[in-house]
């Protein structure tokens, strides 16, 4: 059953005066940012700089990433409200916190270098195994350079005022391989990738015949939300982390970092890659 939802999206950028260097006032768009303080069942958990595009999906995202609701038909509803900085999300019985595993979850948190976003519960790591991403979805460099390309097309956000990063859900089925179904920029990737996140949830997209890209960095979290989106193919017009690398191979995503114009760099999932062979070659 589908959440009540609020539609409370901000304008993405705003205007003002900067001065050139030629001593010219010059109107200059720059991202939007705002506090979103997330309140489930009347409880704080956290509060979200964002551009504010979509702060429904990001909350519904954040709750499924963090994994402190498992199904998004125990929500009833999702209010979101600027004049408080709020997002308050309601379960069906208003009950959640009753649970002891509930109530330990929120205890149990590891602080990240996530920008706009900062922790991940603990309990991520104890069941990353458990996750089981298709074997079979295979991902060919022509739609590798498809979504490259597509993607920074569709960048409008950053085109316009910087400062901010985005995230994509691209098909990787059938004649629309390589197309964007969701495309989200936020002032953080986390809450760009939960945005994301939380639309699936709404409309039962599933993930495992899809492919995911984002402009920032590939951390731990990243890949792990990834993973639990279960989504196996991962990409980045930047780098990767140590411990991001170790996690993508310990779950089995294909990862590929460094994306830019026709240069890539395919690190883990190698058998799901398929280039001709002299692309490969160490």
């Amino acid at each position: 059953m589908r959440p009540d939802l609020t539609s409370a999206a901000r304008p993405s950028t705003f205007t003002v005066d900067a001065v050139d260097e030629n001593g010219t006032r010059v109107p200059t768009p720059i991202a939007g940012e705002h506090p979103l303080t997330i309140y489930l069942d009347r409880r704080e958990l956290v509060t979200l700089m964002t551009l504010g595009a979509a702060p429904e999906a990001l909350a519904l995202g954040y709750l499924r990433n963090q994994r402190i609701v498992d199904d998004i038909g125990q929500i009833a509803s999702v209010q979101v409200d600027w004049e408080t900085a709020s997002a308050a999300i309601t379960t069906r019985g208003g009950n959640h916190w009753q649970s002891p595993a509930a109530l330990a979850r929120l205890e149990h948190k590891t602080v990240t270098t996530g920008c706009g976003q900062g922790t991940v519960f603990g309990d991520l790591m104890e069941t990353i195994d458990q996750v089981r991403l298709p074997d079979s979805a295979r991902l060919s460099r022509e739609v590798l350079y498809a979504v490259m390309e597509r993607v920074r097309k569709h960048e409008s956000i950053y085109k316009q005022a910087g400062a901010v990063h985005g995230c994509a859900l691209c098909s990787n089925a059938g004649e629309s391989r390589g197309e964007i179904v969701y495309f989200v920029e936020d002032v953080g990737r986390h809450n760009a990738v939960d945005a994301i996140a939380g639309r699936m949830w709404l409309e039962g997209v599933d993930g495992g015949d899809k492919i995911f890209y984002t402009t920032g960095r590939l951390t731990s979290e990243m890949v792990i939300k990834c993973a639990q989106m279960g989504i196996p193919i991962l990409l980045s017009r930047s780098g990767l982390t140590q411990m991001g690398h170790e996690i993508a191979r310990r779950v089995g995503i294909t990862m590929i970092g460094r994306c830019q114009g026709r240069h890539y760099l395919l690190f883990t999932g190698q058998h799901r890659f398929v280039a001709p062979p002299a692309t490969l070659i160490a």
